[in-house]
């Protein structure tokens, strides 16, 4: 299924191998459509037979990115997971994220280790609130982003409307690459601004299978309702001379995003997706290190750990490091080193990631996705590399707003107690925290949102076989972390706290946002900058 060589003819060294790549993350506020659109996409490459649907039929199957015993039962995505597949002679690395605002901090790690992203919009819900969110990040990450209008085939808003909205909301010029022919509730296909036939669609299976499609003239396809080829037409073109065609260099740099529309639960448009990212989306470019120089990519090898997740394989028990190559050629058993201690890394067991299944990586280069077994001491924001030391910045943590005591309701599971919450901390379900008298009723827990606590206590009953319960709400709605010798003088202003990580590192709790201007008034040497 998955072939790394180059095509038959082609230069076989790095810059043609690094060319053929194509890293990106699908991204959307929750119910957008996103991991529906996910399998779509595989579907397109053959990676999957059938597709599966996180709201569709009991007959269908769950989704191939969706891996979690949760995320199967509720229906949506808690975890980013990777898939990995060629399509038209590229070799696309698709990252899959939580849709839900509360596991924002594991979608932003996603997004420091791709080239561009894809953005789904819900044709009747438009700019959402978490829609806007991501939005921003990718402005402040500087990465391209292709916008999926989905669901064309419900009542939605008017595409002219979506087109404003998204221009308000991102500052960037939406393009429109494609235009849909039909009214929502007879959505028939899409057309080109400019072109006098469009691609008809039909779909199969309720989109379980490749739709049918066909290339027909709009102004004589007796399919269509009266009157819409023109209107589809000259709103194609209106948004054409709003907005200009599109343009490699704007997109790259930001100051447009092309925009598709798709009924990714019915497979159609999707293909149309993924054409546009094999002929036009980036490559992976030179990471800058900490040092401030960039690494180039035809040097030595080197990585970036920007997701650890265990609970992949249930019958192993496994941990899995999940690495992008930044530069370099990664080779399986090739010697390699861990930035931040200098010690040697195993490299043995290193594996291709395609959702819940995985394959023996062979040669990984630049952009592809590598996950490492079991290889002890590797942390989110790591750097590993061959030959010349090279330290990439470390992952920006999110500070929590929620924070919750955790207990055991069994006493004799403390043993297991102490390794899953260790074990789900390295993989950045959630943050653990002692108090200042070391926490004797449990440890806390700290989050963006109540559902990782959920999750948390699910995975510990399902993955460690522990039973827990939590405390009521700590009355905290704000974090930051401290610094200096004087955190303690923290105590003076009312309505604060103080919590510990495991390494030591104090973070200053907050009632709410009055009484963290008032700590910041008056011990402003305590925050880090």
């Amino acid at each position: 299924m998955l072939h790394t060589e180059s095509p038959a003819g082609g230069d076989p060294g790095p810059t043609s191998e690094i060319a053929r790549r194509r890293t990106f993350a699908v991204i959307s506020h929750p119910d957008a459509g996103k991991s529906t659109l996910t399998e779509a996409m595989a579907l397109q490459a053959r990676v999957v037979d059938e597709a599966g649907v996180t709201h569709g039929k009991a007959s269908r199957q769950s989704t191939v990115s969706d891996w979690n015993d949760v995320e199967r039962e509720r229906g949506i995505s808690i975890s980013s997971s990777v898939l990995r597949f060629d399509f038209a002679g590229k070799v696309v690395n698709l990252l899959d994220t939580p849709g839900h605002s509360d596991f924002s901090e594991d979608t932003y790690r996603v997004l420091m280790a791709v080239d561009f992203t894809v953005m789904l919009i819900d044709a009747a819900k438009g700019m959402e609130p978490q829609t806007r969110k991501l939005f921003d990040a990718c402005r402040r990450l500087s990465l391209p982003v292709i916008t999926v209008i989905n669901k064309c085939d419900r009542p939605g808003k008017e595409p002219l409307e979506l087109f404003d909205e998204i221009q308000e909301a991102t500052g960037r010029a939406p393009v429109a690459v494609n235009w849909p022919v039909g009214l929502p509730s007879a959505f028939q296909g899409l057309t080109t601004p400019g072109e006098d036939t469009y691609t008809w669609h039909e779909a199969t299976q309720s989109g379980a299978r490749v739709a049918r499609e066909e290339v027909v003239a709009g102004a004589s396809d007796e399919r269509l309702e009266p009157g819409a080829w023109s209107a589809a037409s000259e709103n194609a073109l209106l948004a054409r001379e709003l907005n200009g065609a599109f343009d490699d260099e704007g997109f790259e740099g930001c100051e447009q995003t092309p925009v598709f529309f798709t009924a990714a639960s019915s497979n159609l448009g999707v293909r149309a997706v993924m054409d546009f990212i094999a002929a036009h989306a980036p490559a992976p470019s030179p990471r800058t290190a900490v040092a401030g120089h960039t690494r180039e990519l035809t040097s030595d090898f080197s990585g970036y750990v920007f997701k650890v997740q265990s609970g992949m394989n249930p019958a192993h028990r496994d941990q899995i490091a999940i690495v992008r190559v930044n530069s370099g050629t990664f080779e399986r058993g090739m010697d390699i080193r861990h930035a931040q201690s200098g010690r040697p890394l195993n490299s043995k067991y290193a594996h291709h990631l395609v959702g819940r299944g995985r394959e023996t990586a062979g040669l990984s280069w630049p952009g592809d996705i590598v996950g490492f077994v079991n290889v002890t001491g590797l942390k989110i924001g790591d750097t590993m590399h061959s030959g010349k030391r090279v330290e990439f910045p470390p992952m920006p943590r999110f500070n929590p707003e929620r924070f919750r005591v955790i207990r055991l309701t069994d006493s004799s599971q403390q043993k297991r107690f102490a390794k899953g919450i260790a074990q789900l901390e390295e993989d950045g379900t959630v943050q653990v925290f002692r108090t200042p008298d070391g926490s004797p009723r449990g440890p806390v827990l700290g989050a963006v949102g109540d559902l990782q606590f959920e999750v948390v206590k699910e995975r510990l009953r399902r993955e460690f076989g522990v039973e827990t319960a939590y405390d009521e709400l700590l009355p905290y709605e704000l974090s930051r972390p401290l610094k200096g010798p004087n955190v303690e003088s923290l105590k003076e202003v009312f309505g604060t706290g103080l919590l510990y990580r495991p390494d030591g590192e104090v973070i200053g709790v907050f009632h709410d946002k009055w009484k963290l201007e008032r700590a910041l008034e008056r011990l402003p040497e305590l925050f880090a900058a």
